[in-house]
């Protein structure tokens, strides 16, 4: 029996959809297949920029808009309208950077079409290996004129971690700071730097409100802390069973894990 309470729903990429081997089960593609064949819109919800979330959209042929960089963008990638914007301001981006060399800190910057990066680091490499996203080399204090809608630490290390922990305690109050973990590097921090007051959460509501949709018409499924405003804005919202227990806490639902096509299980029960 199809239910009609939901006329959207909303899934965080990695955690959530993409398992601990960089995959996406079938039964996953194939509930997110069944839902939209029931007229029901699925976004992404990412902390990725468009670029690394490509693929993902290409394996589920998704079309129309989608949550980037942990709330900053919203837009639709096939053919780069925007929805909403939250870019970084040029003045806490040369902060940033001049933080950032003063330290020894391997700052990464993201475009709406470009990852920057100073040179290769482990980071870089991920990104090319598993994101399928190449670094553009460049010198930070000649990006004067680009809009930076988000930044990155990546720590791998102790060394990077206590870098990265001096740089966010630095700007604190001044930015907002997100942690989020890839399956296939479960022991690695990927830091998205973002403005103050941007979340998952509150870009739900700028897109179920463009879209015409209320809040209550929306099921949202995460993993991370970055998912907790996205599951608490949500109608309906759901927990992975890899979820952090905090995540769990606020969720309406927890289902099963990431490897055991959890997604698929939700969609399964909740919508169609």
């Amino acid at each position: 029996m199809i239910n009609h309470t939901y006329k959207m729903l909303v899934v965080d990429i990695d955690g959530t959809l993409v398992d601990s081997d960089g995959n996406i089960s079938s039964e996953d593609r194939e509930a997110v297949a069944k839902a939209r064949s029931l007229g029901i819109r699925v976004s992404l919800s990412t902390g990725r920029g468009i670029k690394a979330s490509l693929s993902v959209i290409d394996q589920l042929a998704l079309d129309g808009y989608h949550i980037f960089c942990d709330g900053a963008l919203i837009s639709s990638p096939h053919d780069g309208k925007e929805v909403y914007a939250q870019p970084l301001s040029q003045a806490a981006v040369t902060d940033m950077i001049d933080f950032a060399h003063r330290h020894g800190v391997d700052l990464e910057l993201f475009s709406t079409t470009n990852y920057f990066a100073e040179r290769e680091t482990w980071s870089t490499e991920a990104h090319r290996e598993f994101f399928g996203v190449e670094a553009t080399l460049v010198d930070f204090d000649e990006l004067h004129e680009e809009r930076i809608i988000k930044g990155g630490l990546v720590t791998i290390n102790p060394q990077e971690a206590a870098k990265a922990s001096e740089f966010c305690r630095h700007f604190e109050g001044r930015l907002h700071f997100s942690y989020a973990r890839a399956p296939a590097y479960p022991d690695v921090d990927f830091i998205n730097i973002i403005a103050p007051d941007v979340s998952k959460g509150k870009a739900l509501e700028a897109l179920a409100s463009f879209l015409g949709l209320s809040l209550a018409e929306v099921m949202a499924v995460g993993d991370g802390t970055n998912d907790i405003s996205l599951l608490t804005s949500a109608g309906l919202g759901v927990a992975m069973g890899n979820a952090r227990d905090e995540v769990k806490a606020v969720a309406d639902q927890v289902t099963l894990d990431v490897d055991h096509s959890g997604l698929a299980a939700a969609i399964n029960k909740f919508l169609v």
